[in-house]
């Protein structure tokens, strides 16, 4: 674990994304009244969820991270296409180290957990472009030009 007692205490805030690619025979079978839902229920309520879970147990599933008081951890979903959905995933933490792998690890757990709810409709549903997106504090600040 790399040693942060002698890094200030500054405002830390990082975003996440990942595309959720469904057949485009399934997204008219998940689209119930403007709210994706499949057998086992509301399927962004529940992303949300297990997204918010991880981010918070990123410390107990990713060696080596700091356990983190998160301020917050949010969600958004756009659809990019008529098949694909992007989850982001922004957090924030007032500490001495950034918490990207707590929004990475968010993003990532909710597309899981989307993939979970549809794959009785299809296994062909597939999670593409992980990436970060933006974080501030710290040492340096970093953006990509589509964050």
């Amino acid at each position: 674990m790399v040693d942060v007692g002698n890094k200030r205490v500054t405002a830390r805030q990082a975003i996440a994304r990942a595309v959720v690619r469904f057949p485009s025979a399934i997204r008219a079978q998940l689209d119930v009244g403007g709210e994706l839902r499949t057998k086992k229920g509301p399927v962004l309520d529940t992303a949300i969820i297990a997204g918010v879970m991880a981010a918070k147990k990123t410390h107990e599933l990713i060696p080596f991270c700091h356990q983190l008081p998160l301020e917050s951890c949010k969600f958004e979903f756009d659809w990019l296409s008529e098949t694909n959905l992007e989850i982001r995933c922004s957090v924030r933490a007032t500490h001495k180290t950034g918490v990207e792998m707590e929004a990475l690890t968010g993003a990532s757990v909710a597309a899981l957990a989307v993939y979970d709810m549809c794959k009785a409709l299809s296994h062909e549903i597939e999670i593409t472009d992980v990436c970060l997106l933006a974080k501030s504090g710290g040492k340096a600040d970093f953006s990509r030009e589509s964050a």
